[in-house]
């Protein structure tokens, strides 16, 4: 045993239990843990969630509104290079109808999720955000890059949040992932959605190839940097029509220490159990619940769509009808001991919301 590491390690997690301010160095250690000692993190950072976010997993219902993609990123199997998907577009009744029905069945937080696809007006889409808020819901956007008056008209049709993860922090990777785009343009985005009063989304993946842990403590501390109000943090999942199909692949135990640490240099953030961890592990996404994450975000997708929203293949829960999903995870949330929160799930910043 290296007893100068372990030591080092222990001082280092003594210190991330009295103070949000860790440095990258300290990040690196605290990743650098064996199994054993991950669980020390985790422990501390499920401690850290019940003081700060209480015992509530809020729930949020994803409609996946098409799975058409401008972008040719690397990573995804949505990427429009991608010629073997099969691709849709749900229309403006559709999508009110599942909106509808998932709102009957219990969930106060709906998330429009869609490649960068133009097919639908910004108009359109406000129109849309200011149908479903009349269903007495938050609204969360993840629908890509636009400008800063597209951002603008959907804020003021009543859109809460909008998740745009930044994938990585190193700028150089992101270039080689994101062919075209640029980290910088990615940051600007995000500071417009949060000038415009946006609960701001981000996150990463865990596991891409060349990326280390010191580009993951940077993913960290970019997250904290941003004041973000979600952390998306998900293992990278190979899909095989894509150029990183030959790729390993994202870990559970360092997303899940990822996930931790999120948790403890913020305690205030909103962080999803992703289905991208279940996906790679049966229990992956009650063993984040119980190193830190608050909340999960069943698909309430029209089930004829859901396998061809293939951003990673394999992804679990594909065939489950809505209801029946979130029963599902109802019933597990609980096991653990933990509630399922009924209000709109805001973030705790807002000091009583809007």
């Amino acid at each position: 045993m290296d007893y100068s590491w372990a030591l080092d390690f222990l001082k280092t997690l003594e210190k991330a239990s009295i103070t949000t301010e860790l440095k990258k160095k300290e990040l690196v250690t605290l990743l650098a843990a064996d199994p054993n000692d991950s669980k020390l993190l985790f422990n501390l950072a499920d401690r850290v969630r019940a003081q700060y976010m209480s015992n509530a997993v809020h729930l949020r219902g994803i409609i996946e509104i098409s799975n058409y993609c401008r972008q040719n990123c690397h990573y995804c199997g949505l990427r429009c290079d991608n010629k073997k998907l099969g691709r849709y577009r749900l229309s403006y009744e559709e999508i009110y109808k599942t909106a509808e029905e998932a709102v009957n069945i219990g969930y106060k937080t709906l998330v429009l999720q869609a490649g960068e696809d133009n097919h639908y007006s910004p108009l359109e889409i406000a129109l849309l955000i200011k149908a479903i808020k009349k269903l007495d819901v938050a609204i969360t956007l993840s629908l890509g890059e636009h400008d800063y008056e597209t951002y603008g008209l959907w804020r003021e049709a009543g859109a809460d949040r909008y998740l745009l993860k930044h994938e990585t922090a190193d700028p150089v990777l992101y270039q080689k992932i994101r062919p075209g785009k640029t980290l910088e343009e990615r940051l600007k985005c995000q500071t417009w959605l949060k000038e415009l009063g946006y609960q701001l989304g981000s996150g990463c993946m865990v596991g891409l190839p060349g990326q280390t842990l010191d580009t993951l403590a940077q993913d960290l501390l970019l997250l904290k940097k941003m004041a973000v109000e979600m952390a998306g943090i998900g293992p990278f999942i190979p899909h095989p029509d894509t150029p990183l199909a030959a790729s390993k692949g994202g870990s559970l135990e360092m997303t899940l220490k990822m996930v931790a640490l999120a948790r403890i240099i913020m305690p205030l953030v909103h962080l999803p159990s992703t289905t991208a961890l279940g996906t790679i592990h049966p229990q992956g996404r009650e063993l984040a619940l119980q190193g830190g994450a608050n909340v999960v975000m069943p698909n309430v997708s029209p089930s004829q769509y859901r396998e061809l929203y293939q951003i990673y293949p394999n992804k679990i829960c594909v065939k489950d009808e809505p209801e029946h999903c979130k029963s599902c995870i109802t019933g597990k949330i609980l096991a653990l001991g933990r509630t399922i929160g009924t209000d709109y799930g805001h973030s705790p910043k807002l000091q009583g919301g809007y």
